[in-house]
């Protein structure tokens, strides 16, 4: 049987979810915006679902902007706050997802000063010199994700807010792993934006959320219509929205469960993993969530590793899956000062709420006989 590890890219859409989108693909088809009967049960169901979303991260339901997913929400972010206003400087996490360093890139194509934050070998944001950092020039918006998306490795976003707050900028904080893994509270973080994404959490690809803080000032990227207070026009996918907020009020009712389930695979996982020789695990020695491994194995490439696994019926990853067959090593561990060699070879397991330890122990036997095989050539 075909074995799926790669949760951190996509998630299967839950039956449980699908129900609750059902009548909305095929029934009630009113606009949301629309003042009648139809558009009003539409617009009931949006509303209902922004309450569930809200409610997962911690936020309040006026705070919540729906979005096309988590490249979206970051993009939104960093693009709507520095859109009409002098160009200062942006600082992002050496480590965060693509949809936040290629939008940096894109700012900083427009004038705006663009600067990394270092992380140490671990991960985790170097605080000594992001503190120096912050020190040397005024500053608009810094991003510090809550979990990194090939690692697993969580920041800790309030100890960053308060540092940026100081600096009188906001802060975006990236939880779109995090969300549906660990426990978020988008009013303790800190953080003014919160990016998520459905899809990540057993819901329907397609949609996703930005949080806002009520301070915080953003130019829409989108115009007409006047949708979402104004900031996201279009209208609304209400069949993905119910779909959303469907999973995330499974995620909140199951997360201790969940968690507790995937942090007894990770565990079996890890132990299996130190048998092998040549293994490597990436920022094994900071927090992280309880479904994500990412190791290196010791003369293997990394998407020579992953085809080899294929071929065998299992599905991992060699990183993001928004950057991956780019021939690139993973810069999340060029960022932690990983050698290149080393990085090329990275693997990511990253655990689903359905899989079982006999798949685990399945994974490993495969692993373990592949590494002989490479030995042995």
């Amino acid at each position: 049987m075909p074995i799926y590890l790669d949760h951190n890219a996509t998630t299967a859409l839950d039956p449980r979810v699908l129900e609750a989108m059902q009548p909305y693909l095929t029934g009630p088809y009113g606009n949301p915006s629309s003042v009648h009967r139809y558009g009003r049960a539409a617009r009931d169901a949006v509303e209902a679902a922004r309450a569930q979303v809200a409610a997962l991260a911690g936020a309040r339901p006026s705070e919540l902007v729906w979005t096309s997913g988590g490249t979206e929400s970051n993009n939104f972010a960093l693009k709507g706050a520095t859109e009409g206003v002098k160009p200062t400087r942006v600082l992002y996490g050496a480590t965060e997802h693509p949809a936040v360093l290629e939008t940096a890139e894109a700012l900083a194509a427009r004038g705006w000063g663009v600067e990394t934050i270092a992380v140490n070998t671990d991960g985790l944001v170097d605080w000594p010199a992001f503190e120096a950092q912050l020190r040397r020039a005024p500053l608009r918006i810094a991003a510090v994700m809550v979990a990194n998306n090939e690692t697993g490795v969580l920041q800790d976003v309030p100890r960053a807010a308060a540092l940026v707050h100081a600096c009188n900028a906001w802060l975006l904080a990236d939880a779109v792993q995090a969300a549906g893994k660990i426990p978020l509270d988008f009013a303790a973080s800190g953080a003014d934006l919160m990016s998520l994404s459905s899809h990540k959490l057993y819901g329907p690809k397609g949609i996703g959320a930005l949080l806002v803080k009520a301070e915080v000032e953003l130019a829409p990227l989108l115009h007409g219509g006047g949708q979402e207070r104004g900031l996201r026009g279009g209208t609304e996918n209400v069949a993905a929205i119910v779909g959303f907020g469907a999973a995330a009020e499974l995620a909140q009712a199951e997360l201790q469960a969940r968690a507790a389930h995937l942090l007894q695979l990770r565990g079996q996982l890890i132990a299996g993993l130190h048998q092998l020789p040549g293994v490597i695990i990436f920022g094994e020695a900071a927090p992280r969530l309880p479904n994500t491994v990412q190791f290196g194995l010791k003369g293997w490439e990394g998407e020579a590793l992953l085809m080899a696994l294929d071929r065998k019926g299992i599905a991992v990853s060699s990183g993001s899956a928004c950057s991956s067959g780019k021939g690139e090593p993973s810069h999340v561990l060029i960022g932690m000062g990983l050698p290149r060699d080393v990085a090329y070879g990275a693997i990511r397991v990253s655990l689903g709420k359905d899989n079982t330890a006999a798949e685990i122990e399945r994974f490993l036997q495969m692993l373990g006989e592949l590494q002989a095989q490479q030995q042995a050539a």
